[in-house]
């Protein structure tokens, strides 16, 4: 399919990712797209480029002035917000303004979350989880989320397009109304927090990416950490769970070996699924050999996903210098 700038800037408000996804268009699917737009994403699209798309959005809470840049961008907000606007009380959007307004001062740019499903509570309470970040972990959050709310953009484009390429031959009169209808499914499945009901099942996974995932910055020479070997383990030994006072050795089973593209990101540790196996997982980075006069042979993280968790994903960045190693769970 083929799209023009308008119609990218619209799904990501950076100048130039818009410009270079129109020059790589057309794209023979979604996923053609959406590699394409990572690539460009965090890539070719600098700084500054970030931060014009971080201000694109509206506040949380809040919606687009009518004079916004793109009306389709607007109107996404809006639905995207929509699920926060539908659970929130005068009392909460007082408070989330007031931490909005805390975040953007400390940081300099706007709170950023991919808010489709997600209500004030949560958003609320996930903004005040980040705000005790460190601004080169936040910068790179808000990257990561806008990459969740263009991809989603995405879906929405494509369906809208492929819609109304079918419904211009069939019925001309109800272009629009099947449009929006195909774009709210769409909208919703990839955004479902639940299981889908007996009986029905979909084509189209929900996720996009594994539900595991990691990216290695070298805080010392200040780039992504490339050609790092990364494996991704799940705990199988005849316990329910490791000891940290016995040896477990046995009991780990690798689930995904890969190494670090030139952006810092591990291929795929584990298949796309939709809902990952709850367990414990150990994601572990060869170090040693990606920095042979370090103080780490290799890092290993363990973490428990439970069974409440299993449709979420999974993001352990690592921020590494030959001494120190910094992680966090991101999103």
């Amino acid at each position: 399919m083929t799209f023009d700038e308008k119609e990218f800037l619209a799904c990501c408000g950076s100048s130039k990712f818009a410009k270079e996804m129109a020059l790589a268009s057309p794209f023979s699917s979604l996923q053609a797209a959406v590699a394409t737009a990572r690539d460009i994403w965090f890539n070719k699209v600098d700084v500054n480029g970030w931060l014009e798309a971080f201000d694109a959005h509206p506040q949380i809470g809040k919606s687009a002035p009518s004079n916004h840049n793109s009306q389709t961008s607007a109107q996404w907000s809006k639905g995207e917000q929509s699920t926060a606007l539908a659970t929130a009380t005068n009392s909460s959007l007082q408070e989330l303004s007031d931490w909005n307004a805390r975040y953007r001062q400390k940081f300099g740019f706007i709170f950023l979350i991919c808010a489709s499903g997600k209500s004030t509570s949560e958003i609320l309470a996930e903004l005040k989880k980040r705000y005790p970040n460190r601004p080169i972990i936040e910068f790179e959050i808000a990257a990561d989320e806008q990459m969740k709310v263009t991809e989603l953009r995405l879906a929405k484009l494509f369906a809208t397009k492929a819609e109304a390429a079918s419904a211009y031959d069939q019925h001309p009169m109800t272009l629009e109304k099947k449009a929006e209808d195909r774009v709210s499914i769409i909208g919703a499945h990839l955004t479902a927090t639940s299981e889908a009901p007996a009986g029905k099942t979909f084509q189209i996974s929900a996720r996009t990416r594994p539900p595991i995932t990691t990216h290695v910055l070298d805080v010392s020479q200040g780039c992504p950490a490339a050609g790092l070997d990364v494996k991704l383990d799940m705990w199988m030994g005849k316990q329910s769970r490791p000891s940290f006072d016995e040896n477990d050795v046995g009991g780990w089973v690798l689930q995904g070996f890969s190494s670090t593209d030139k952006d810092g990101r591990s291929g795929q540790l584990m298949s796309i699924v939709d809902a990952v196996n709850p367990g414990i997982y150990r994601i572990s980075f060869n170090t040693g050999k990606y920095c042979p006069g370090g103080f780490f042979p290799y890092v290993s993280l363990i973490f428990e996903i439970r069974e409440t968790q299993k449709l979420e994903h999974f993001h352990v960045p690592l921020l590494l210098s030959p001494f120190s190693f910094t992680t966090y769970r991101g999103s």
